[in-house]
C-alpha cells in the first residue's frame, strides 16, 4: 500500500518523493457485538509507514467476533508484526495485520469510504495508484488521504467490480459493501500475492493464509485425500482446491462476489499471447524500456531496498538496472551448487555490498518443520527452503527485496523450451511411428533416452505437466492408500484447451506459469520473506513487461544456442560480467546428496516407518525408493522429497 506525501506535478509516482509523516492511527480496543455495535478507538500519533500485511475477515454475526479475528489475525502475525486493525459489524468482521514498509498519512486499516458504506481490507501495492487518483478526481471524487487503499475504494465506487482491470500491481483485498451487502474480493492476475476463502454453514471467510481459518469456530479441519496423488505428480498443490477439505484459494486474475450465501467467482486477467515479428534490435528496446520503467516504480520505498543474487540473469540483471543498497546471496559448501562467488563478483562490479550465508545440511533439515507450517500446504521444491535462509539474511538488513521470478515463464527460459527447436530432426519422423516408440518407451523406468521418445511421440497435452513433475499419474496412484485420485491430465486439460490454437512453447509457458510459478516458486517467495517480515517484489511480474513478453515471436524466447536470448541481450547491455550468458542455477539444494548419507537417510526412513506413512502410502514402495536412491540404483531424491515433505507437513497441522 504506497502513498507519497507530495505528489509533484508533472511528476510519475516514481519519480514523486516520499517523506514520513505522522499521522493518526485507530486501534480498535473494544466493542460490543449485537443488533447495534459499539466501537472504541485509540488514536495514537504515530511516524509511520505503508505496508505489506496479512488480512482475514468472515461473515455473520457472533457474540465472539472481537475474540475470533483477534486470534486468526494472530495467527498470520508474522505478515505484519507492526501492528493490527479489525473492523465488527453485525454482518461482517474484517481483521489486517500491517508490516511498515511506505510512509503513509492516514492509510490506516481496514478503511472506510467517506460515506462509511465500504470498508476494506488490503494486502499489496498498487503502483499506478497516482494516475488512477488523477483520473478518479475528474470524475468528482474527492480523497482525504493519499494511500493507495484509498483509491481502491473510490475506483470500486466509480467502477464496480471492474475496478481490478484498472489496477497495475500486486494485491489481494476484500470490500464489504454495507448497502448491498456483499463481500467483494481479489487477487491479482499474476498471483503475486495470496488469498484463501472456506465457506462452512453459513460462515463465509477469507484469510491471507489458510493457518487463520484454524481457530474460526465454525471451520472443521479435514485432510483433502483425493488431491495427494496429484501434488506428488506436481511437488505442490495444483488445483483451486487444497488439502484441507473445503478451503479454495482464489486464483491468479480471479475476483469473487459472495452475496446472500452464493459464491460467485469470475475472471478480469488471464496470460494471452500474440506475437508479433519484429527485429532483435527492436525487441531488445521495448524489454530495456519497460523493465527500467518496471524497476523504478517496484523501489519505491522510504527503507532500504535490498535483491536476492543468484548467478544467473534475471536477478543480475535485475540488481544492474536497480543498484539496491544490499543483495543477498545462499550458497553450499559442493562448488557444484555455490553461486556466492559468482554474485559476489557482479556485486563487486557494481560497487554493492553482498551478504552471503553457505546452508549446511543440519541447519537445513532443522528449519524444514517450521517452514512446512509457514507454507499452508507440503510444497516438495528444495529451492523453497533456500528461499528460507536468504530471506533470513536479508530481514536483518532490510525490509524490501526485489526477486526475479517470472522471467523464465514470460521470456523462454527453461530448456525444456527449446525441445521443439533441438529435435526438429526427430519431429521429421512420421507420427505414426513417433507414436508407437512413445508407448514402447512408458512401458520403461524413467531414464533420459526413454523420456525423449516417450514425450516426443505424444502431443504436448497427452504428458506435459510443467516442470514440476515428479512422478507419473499411473507411479503416483500405486503409491498412495487412498482412493478416487484426481488425474493431472484432467487437471491440465482446461488450460489446453483455452490455448489450443496456440504454439507449443506457448502452451508450455502457460501451464509453467500457472502450475510452477504460481504455485511453487511465488507462493515460497510470498511465505518465506513474509516470515521474517520481509517484502518481496517481482518487476518482471508487471502490467508493462508483460505487454511486452506476450508479443514476443518465438525466436525471441528460444534458439539452437539459449534460451531466452532476447532478454539476454537486453540485460547484456546493463550487466557487467557474464551472468547475462549463465546457465541458471536459482539457488540449487545438493539434496541427492544429502538423502544418501547416513543421517538424513535414517530421518527420512524413520518418516517413512512411521504409522502416518503406513496409513497414508504404499510402505514397500516408498521404501524401495529411499533404497534405491541410497545404493545409487537409480536418482529418486525428487520422489523422495516429495513423500518426505509431505509427512513433515502433516505432523504440522494433522498429528
Amino acid at each position: 500500500m504506497i502513498s507519497t506525501k507530495v505528489e509533484k506535478e508533472g511528476k510519475t509516482q516514481a519519480e514523486a518523493q516520499t517523506h514520513r509523516p505522522l499521522w493518526l492511527r485507530c486501534d480498535h480496543v473494544g466493542f460490543t457485538c449485537g443488533k447495534k455495535v459499539v466501537a472504541a478507538y485509540k488514536l495514537h500519533q504515530i511516524d509511520t509507514e505503508d505496508k505489506m500485511c496479512g488480512i482475514c475477515g468472515f461473515t455473520g454475526y457472533r457474540q465472539d467476533q472481537k475474540t475470533v479475528i483477534e486470534r486468526m489475525m494472530k495467527a498470520i502475525e508474522h505478515r505484519g508484526p507492526d501492528s493490527e486493525g479489525s473492523f465488527c459489524r453485525e454482518k461482517i468482521t474484517l481483521g489486517f495485520r500491517r508490516l511498515s514498509i511506505i510512509d503513509l498519512e492516514d492509510g490506516q486499516q481496514p478503511m472506510e469510504s467517506a460515506d462509511g458504506n465500504l470498508h476494506i481490507v488490503f494486502n499489496g501495492e498498487i503502483y499506478n495508484f497516482v494516475e488512477l487518483k488523477s483520473e478518479l478526481k475528474k470524475s468528482g471524487h474527492k480523497f482525504t488521504n493519499k494511500s493507495d487503499t484509498e483509491v481502491i475504494i473510490h475506483g470500486y465506487e466509480q467502477w464496480g467490480t471492474d475496478v481490478t482491470k484498472h489496477l497495475r500491481g500486486m494485491f489481494a483485498f476484500a470490500i464489504w459493501d454495507t448497502k448491498q451487502k456483499t463481500l467483494f474480493m481479489a487477487r491479482d492476475g499474476f498471483g503475486i500475492k495470496p488469498l484463501y476463502y472456506a465457506k462452512f454453514g453459513s460462515s463465509f471467510m477469507f484469510a491471507s493464509e489458510i493457518k487463520a481459518f484454524l481457530d474460526h469456530p465454525k471451520f472443521k479441519k479435514e485432510l483433502n485425500k483425493e488431491i495427494l496423488s496429484s501434488y506428488l505428480c506436481f511437488n505442490s498443490t495444483p488445483t483451486e482446491e487444497t488439502f484441507f477439505k473445503g478451503v479454495y484459494r482464489v486464483e491468479p486474475g480471479y475476483q469473487i462476489l459472495y452475496k446472500d450465501g452464493k459464491i460467485n467467482k469470475t475472471q478480469f486477467f488471464k496470460l494471452e499471447f500474440d506475437e508479433k515479428d519484429e527485429d532483435m534490435d527492436t525487441i531488445v528496446s521495448k524489454i530495456r524500456k519497460a523493465m527500467d520503467n518496471s524497476v523504478k516504480y517496484h523501489q519505491i520505498s522510504d527503507v532500504e531496498v535490498g535483491s536476492f543474487l543468484s548467478s544467473g540473469i534475471d536477478s543480475s540483471y535485475l540488481v544492474s538496472i536497480a543498484k539496491p543498497d544490499k543483495t543477498f546471496t545462499v550458497g553450499y559448501d559442493n562448488p557444484k551448487y555455490d553461486e556466492i562467488k559468482y554474485a559476489k563478483d557482479l556485486a563487486d562490479k557494481l560497487g554493492i555490498e553482498n551478504k552471503s550465508k553457505k546452508i549446511t545440511k543440519e541447519e537445513y533439515m532443522k528449519a524444514f518443520p517450521n517452514i512446512m507450517y509457514h507454507m499452508d500446504e507440503p510444497l516438495a521444491d528444495p529451492s523453497a527452503i533456500a528461499l528460507y535462509f536468504v530471506a533470513e539474511i536479508a530481514s536483518k538488513d532490510v525490509k524490501v527485496v526485489t526477486s526475479g521470478e517470472g522471467a523464465d515463464e514470460l521470456f523462454g527460459g527453461y530448456l525444456s523450451y527449446r525441445e521443439e527447436v533441438d529435435q526438429a530432426w526427430y519431429m521429421k519422423i512420421p507420427y505414426p511411428i513417433r507414436h508407437a516408440a512413445s508407448l514402447v518407451a512408458g512401458l520403461f523406468p524413467e531414464v533420459r533416452g526413454f523420456n525423449f521418445v516417450y514425450r516426443r511421440g505424444r502431443k504436448l497435452e497427452d504428458y506435459n505437466i510443467g516442470l514440476g513433475r515428479v512422478f507419473r499419474d499411473e507411479e503416483a496412484q500405486k503409491i498412495v492408500n487412498f482412493k478416487n485420485q484426481i488425474n493431472t491430465k484432467d487437471i491440465v486439460a482446461p488450460l489446453y484447451a483455452e490455448y489450443k490454437d496456440q504454439s507449443d512453447l506457448v502452451k508450455r509457458q502457460v501451464i509453467d506459469y500457472y502450475y510452477w510459478l504460481v504455485q511453487d516458486f511465488l507462493h515460497a517467495v510470498d511465505r518465506n520473506t513474509m516470515m521474517f517480515g520481509l517484502e518481496a517484489r517481482t518487476p518482471f511480474l508487471d502490467k508493462e513487461v508483460y505487454e511486452v513478453a506476450r508479443h514476443l515471436p518465438g525466436y525471441a524466447k528460444v534458439n539452437k544456442e539459449t534460451t531466452k536470448p532476447a532478454l539476454r541481450l537486453a540485460a547484456k547491455k546493463s550487466i557487467p560480467n557474464e551472468a547475462y550468458k549463465k546457465k541458471k542455477l536459482g539457488f540449487p539444494v545438493p539434496l541427492r546428496e544429502w538423502i544418501r548419507e547416513d543421517d538424513l537417510y535414517n530421518e527420512i526412513k524413520a518418516k517413512f516407518d512411521s504409522s502416518t506413512a503406513k496409513e497414508i502410502f504404499n510402505h514397500k514402495r516408498i521404501i524401495k525408493l529411499l533404497e534405491d536412491h541410497k545404493s545409487g540404483k537409480k536418482d529418486c531424491y525428487k520422489k523422495v522429497w516429495t513423500i518426505y515433505t509431505f509427512l513433515v507437513w502433516y505432523d504440522q497441522f494433522f498429528a
